[in-house]
């Protein structure tokens, strides 16, 4: 035979060694080999052929044809050179490369006669990876890294592997130790969180050590598979990891058991030890009983390297195939797996049968602690795993755990350490529906500079956006616009909230409350100059009455007979003009016409007086309505008072800076077309307008904006507006959500104008991610369900914090007693001073006004008349004061009288009020 290897693949020379020794060992099984040896590389084809096409035509020349040329080459160019040369001299060949159907190029498409003597028997190491689309499959993993190192070949795999599984993967080879940690890092920035580690348990703990204690967590997943039968051993501080090795057939154990003591076949891994060393046996047995059932031919045609045109390959007719299956030769580790049938090929069907343990080996503290069985898998192309303990198996799946970056901003994201997340807010209750529906769970974090994304000059983008595009994050959340600069580097959902503007946020002039609101209507200049004319009319008023002949004082004999005797002394008259101010009204007028002209005339004057002072207490009093500068853009624009500013990084600042650039750019454009020397006069002409045809008026708000300086934050820019004096104002610019919230909550604080620049609201992910579908479809079907209203109710409408804060709508139109209470003092004020005047009344009348008691000398024979007399006169007990009592001795000639007589008891008399 000639046994074709490549560089490094020393255990198939040790398998083949060993084989060979066993037949020498074996007497029984009629074998005498003599093996030619070629040794080649997977990347030098030319040397390889050199020694083949050498030692076969030294062959040919010795007489010596080989029967057989075994080829142990794994892939690449030593494996491709092989089956061309086979292929073009007909020599019978049994090969372990690699490589399912179709992947051996050089064999796609043989001719019926050559399939019988061109064969190929996959080695394990071809096999083994096959479990991973078992295991994708039974667990239904969305995304997948699949490391290997050098003891498995993955090319061919890249493709075949996980075909027709909608599984987002990786099929990388390990990084040597400089570069390892980055690998796993960013694979995991690829959004990976399941981890396929194919190896030699060396290679295995490189890796496992290589990666962060973070992704050991619930939502990573770890298997390990390797064709080595020892235990896994790693610096792990917690880890629950998937292991996978190979299981001997049971019923060859004894055999294997002989093999490794007898012949020393111990070296690892041990199932491709035996692999080779089962195929090599089984092919030289193979050869024996063609030879010995006489069907090799014996006309057995051969060519060297040399005589080969292309087209003269000798037509062999040697069924390798049937003698190969038909082999009865117990197998060392696991029977052979032959496809039956002609429609199954046969090269890249056939491998050797073997069992795949599966264990969840639990890592503590760098320790292995536990191990538990979980299953087994049957090495096949499509086979599936067979569990053992569903359970448990399941909880060796990576959960389904996305990674949002949000910024907090009222209400949609809000800080709450109670909550599950942290978080609450719109958007949360909205993740959590969509959560429901697509069934994942998340894990939530700020995003470092508290920006959703904008591109600077050099298109380097910030904020949420830079890290999906570092597939640093799965979603994106909070209140982000949909932009299209922003779409051409990430993906948006369908818009979860409709339109939503640009706004203006203000100061709510507050308006003081007076208790002598009412005082304030007219002017001090005014009251004193009410007050001058009260005075100067009472007076005007007095002076006529008592210098008039027809005033009443001066013709008492002429109204002696009227009802009405009013003398308008200086008492009169001030209180004649003061009620005359009054719905009560003055009383009588004065008799005489000029005093009655100044009486017309003040009531003309107090008509007048009043109605104004009326129409103004009313509009003072009850128009709610503030005198706000500013009611919309265009006036915020045109004044210099108010500053103004949108968020730093905001949609609304990109907006404004927009369209100032598209000002400018609009304005070289009209300047260029000017300037142009190739227009006519006339042309020119059209052009030359006094006014800009391009408005700078987003040019002049976004350098206002610079000058008065951007906010960071939402909390910064509310501070500002309260730090604002009317003197120098701040408006903020924003998205009408966020201001209306603020508005809500906070008493201070007014939306003006209208929206502008209206966009929706969505939730980002990474271009090309799968969950932009998922995600469409579950707000669909919560729109449809209309629970996106009920959300958008309980966080603007039916929030409990807007509730703490009296609404400007729930105010009365009427007077507030705030307003109005001074009236109320006024009258405990005039009850005060009535109280007062009362007192002082008693006072004076006590003290000041009684009657005085004089003596009067009398006659003592006139004594008991006027006594009688007096007596017919005064009711007993009575006073007669001073006047009366003169009025009355008057009218009847008494001369004198005695009081002490006349009115006895005196000291006992109390004065009636």
């Amino acid at each position: 035979i000639v046994f074709v290897n490549e560089v490094d693949n020393n255990l198939a020379n040790v398998a083949v060694e060993v084989a060979l020794n066993y037949v020498k060992k074996n007497p029984q099984l009629g074998l005498s080999v003599d093996m030619m040896y070629v040794e080649g590389n997977r990347t030098d084809s030319k040397d390889l052929l050199q020694a083949l096409c050498s030692k076969y035509g030294q062959s040919l020349s010795d007489n010596r044809p080989p029967h057989l040329l075994l080829d142990t080459t794994l892939t690449g160019v030593s494996s491709e050179t092989v089956k061309s040369f086979s292929l073009a001299l007909g020599i019978p060949t049994v090969s372990a490369s690699y490589g399912q159907e179709g992947d051996l190029r050089q064999w796609r498409d043989l001719t019926p006669t050559k399939r019988g003597y061109l064969l190929q028997v996959m080695p394990p190491a071809d096999m083994i990876p096959q479990v991973i689309r078992s295991i994708i499959i039974y667990m239904n993993i969305t995304n997948a890294a699949i490391l290997y190192d050098n003891t498995f070949v993955m090319d061919h795999k890249y493709k075949a592997l996980l075909q027709n599984i909608p599984t987002r993967h990786v099929i990388t080879s390990i990084a040597d130790d400089r570069d390892r940690a980055s690998q796993i890092e960013k694979l995991r920035n690829l959004d990976i969180n399941n981890f396929f580690v194919l190896g030699s348990l060396a290679s295995i703990k490189q890796v496992l050590e290589s990666a962060k204690n973070e992704y050991f967590e619930r939502n990573f997943a770890w298997h390990v598979i390797t064709q080595e039968q020892k235990d896994l051993t790693c610096n792990v501080e917690n880890a629950t990891i998937m292991f996978l090795r190979p299981m001997s057939d049971s019923s060859s154990k004894d055999r294997l058991g002989s093999i490794r003591t007898t012949y020393n076949l111990k070296q690892e891994p041990q199932i491709t030890g035996f692999f080779y060393f089962d195929l090599t046996l089984r092919a030289l047995i193979a050869i024996k009983n063609i030879l010995q059932s006489g069907s090799w031919p014996s006309n057995m045609k051969y060519i060297t390297c040399e005589d080969y045109d292309g087209t003269n390959t000798p037509n062999h007719t040697i069924d390798m195939k049937t003698a190969f299956v038909e082999v009865t030769e117990p197998t060392t580790f696991g029977p052979f797996e032959i496809p039956k049938g002609a429609k199954i090929p046969f090269n890249g069907n056939t491998y050797m049968k073997f069992d795949m343990d599966i264990n969840a080996v639990s890592i503590r503290g760098g320790a292995s602690v536990n191990t538990r069985n979980l299953g087994t898998w049957e090495a096949s192309l499509n086979a599936p795993i067979n569990v053992a303990n569903e359970a448990e198996i399941k909880n060796l799946t990576a959960d389904v755990v996305y990674r949002v970056y949000t910024v907090v901003q009222a209400p949609f994201i809000m800080r709450d350490p109670t909550a599950p997340k942290g978080f609450k807010g719109y958007c949360i209750d909205l993740l959590n529906k969509i959560a429901e529906i697509v069934e994942f769970d998340y894990e939530i974090r700020e995003v470092e500079d508290g920006k959703f994304g904008n591109m600077n000059e050099y298109g380097e983008w910030n904020g949420i956006v830079r890290k999906l595009i570092d597939k640093q994050a799965d979603i994106g959340l909070g209140s982000m616009s949909v932009m299209a600069e922003r779409e051409t580097v990430i993906d948006f959902t369908v818009p979860y909230y409709d339109l939503v503007g640009i706004s203006i946020m203000m100061q709510l002039p507050s308006t003081p409350s007076s208790l002598f609101k009412f005082l304030t209507v007219l002017e001090t200049n005014v009251w004193l100059c009410i007050l001058a004319a009260y005075f100067f009319t009472s007076f005007l008023m007095w002076v006529f009455d008592r210098y008039s002949p027809y005033s009443y004082q001066n013709n008492r004999e002429k109204y002696k007979n009227d009802d009405e005797k009013r003398e308008f002394n200086i008492k009169e008259c001030l209180w004649f003009c003061m009620t005359s101010l009054t719905p009560q009204g003055g009383g009588e007028a004065p008799k005489n016409l000029s005093g009655r002209l100044v009486a017309a005339t003040w009531w003309l004057f107090g008509f007048i007086i009043i109605a104004s002072y009326t129409a103004n207490l009313a509009a003072f009093l009850t128009v709610s309505r503030l005198d706000t500068p500013v009611e919309s853009l265009d006036d915020l624009s045109k004044q210099y008072k108010i500053l103004y500013a949108p968020l730093n990084g905001s949609s609304a600042m990109t907006y404004f800076q927009r369209m100032a650039d598209i000002e400018a750019k609009f304005y070289e454009i009209w300047k260029e077309m000017s300037l142009n020397d190739s227009l006519t006069a006339v042309e020119r002409s059209k052009l030359a307008v006094w006014d800009y045809p391009v408005s700078d008026k987003y040019t002049k708000m976004w350098q206002a904006m610079l000058e008065a300086g951007l906010p960071n934050s939402l909390e910064e820019a509310v501070q500002r507006i309260r730090n604002s004096t009317s003197a120098s104002g701040f408006a903020f610019l924003g998205d009408a959500t966020d201001i209306r919230y603020q508005v809500l909550t906070n008493c201070d604080l007014q939306m003006v104008g209208e929206e502008f620049s209206r966009k929706p609201y969505a939730i980002a992910v990474q271009q090309g991610s799968p969950l932009k579908d998922q995600f469409n479809n579950a707000i669909l079907m919560l729109l449809n369900r209309r629970e996106l209203e009920k959300l958008k109710e309980q966080w603007w409408k039916n929030d409990d914090v807007q509730n703490k804060c009296e609404k400007p709508d729930d105010q009365s139109d009427g007077i507030s007693i705030q307003n109005i209470g001074g009236v109320f003092i006024v009258i405990f004020v005039g009850i005060g001073m009535a109280c007062i005047t009362l007192l002082f009344e008693f006072w004076y009348y006590k003290y000041r006004n009684n009657s005085k008691v004089i003596d009067i000398v009398e006659s003592s024979e006139q004594q008991q008349q006027q006594t009688a007399v007096v007596k017919n006169v005064r009711p007993a007990g009575k006073v007669i004061k001073q006047d009366s009592l003169k009025d009355f001795t008057k009218g009847q000639n008494y001369q004198t009288l005695r009081t002490r007589t006349l009115i006895p008891n005196l000291s006992k008399f109390q004065p009636r009020f």
